[in-house]
């Protein structure tokens, strides 16, 4: 006598498969590292962050000035914001503006960080409810955007900015940005 093959019996195996499909799908892309940027050319979101004496307050005016610019955002418990470090601090040496946003982070840790290590930032903001890192769509610290001269997003970089990372990913985001 044949076994009858009852709708309940191959529910759970299709409803599996399908998940498993939509699983390989949403993971298939062309660099399985890079990390989707909604705000990739829309104007950088507004900033409401608390201030970070002595540096000069990071505004939607610096982000709006002519001229690229990059966005960091970092904190003093984040070791690949350590490791990161040098390579902004060359950045902004070579006249590169950076701004930075200390994110969750305790203001007397932060400022130890910038003192031991000094600081690259052209201008700072404090961040400890984690607000604007949540216009920003931020995934988590380090987080760099370079933000175009008309004050858009122009490229999202999440993890740590290594010299590799500025020469072969970073450097020509930059040079895009800016027109070249």
């Amino acid at each position: 006598m044949a076994r009858r093959i009852r709708p309940l019996m191959i529910a759970p195996p299709l409803i599996f498969g399908a998940l498993a499909l939509l699983f390989v799908l949403g993971m298939w892309r062309e660099d399985p590292d890079m990390l989707p940027a909604a705000l990739e050319g829309r104007p950088a979101p507004a900033l409401a962050l608390e201030p970070m004496p002595p540096a000069p307050e990071l505004t939607d005016a610096a982000l709006a000035a002519p001229g690229v610019k990059l966005v960091n955002f970092w904190a003093s418990w984040c070791a690949p914001c350590r490791l990161e470090h040098p390579v902004l601090t060359a950045l902004a040496e070579e006249g590169i503006p950076i701004h930075g946003i200390n994110y969750k982070d305790e203001p007397e840790k932060a400022r130890a960080f910038l003192d031991e290590l000094g600081s690259p930032y052209a201008t700072l903001g404090a961040d400890p409810e984690a607000r604007n890192a949540l216009e920003w769509g931020l995934y988590g610290v380090p987080e760099t955007y370079v933000i175009d001269g008309a004050g858009r997003i122009a490229y999202r970089f999440a993890g740590p900015i290594t010299p590799s990372i500025l020469e072969n990913v970073l450097r020509p985001e930059i040079e895009k940005a800016a027109g070249r």
